[in-house]
């Protein structure tokens, strides 16, 4: 599936793309407690997208990574589309 293809709401989504950028990690609270989370960048040849790494995420990827995203969900958050993985049943990992 490309990055264009991805609409709010969709989940066991498969992309693949490459890391172009990775913002610092930030401490938030949510309804499980404290966490830590960083944005990365994801592009491919038809488009981009934020995509959300949480706590051991964060660090497994890097600008300039191929990477395939595995059973990940899309959002929309502050009127952006977001990527996001499931850290027990979605995958990140470099290609």
């Amino acid at each position: 599936m490309n990055l264009s293809e991805l609409k709010n709401g969709m989940s066991n989504v498969t992309v693949k793309g490459k890391v172009i950028d990775v913002s610092q990690p930030r401490e938030v609270n949510t309804k499980f407690g404290s966490n830590t989370v960083a944005e990365a960048i994801l592009q491919d040849e038809t488009g981009t997208i934020k995509l959300s790494l949480w706590g051991k995420q964060i660090g497994l990827i890097g600008v300039g990574d191929e990477v395939e995203v595995v059973n990940g969900y899309v959002k929309e958050w502050r009127d952006q589309l977001q990527l996001s993985v499931s850290m027990k049943t979605g995958e990140i990992k470099k290609v």
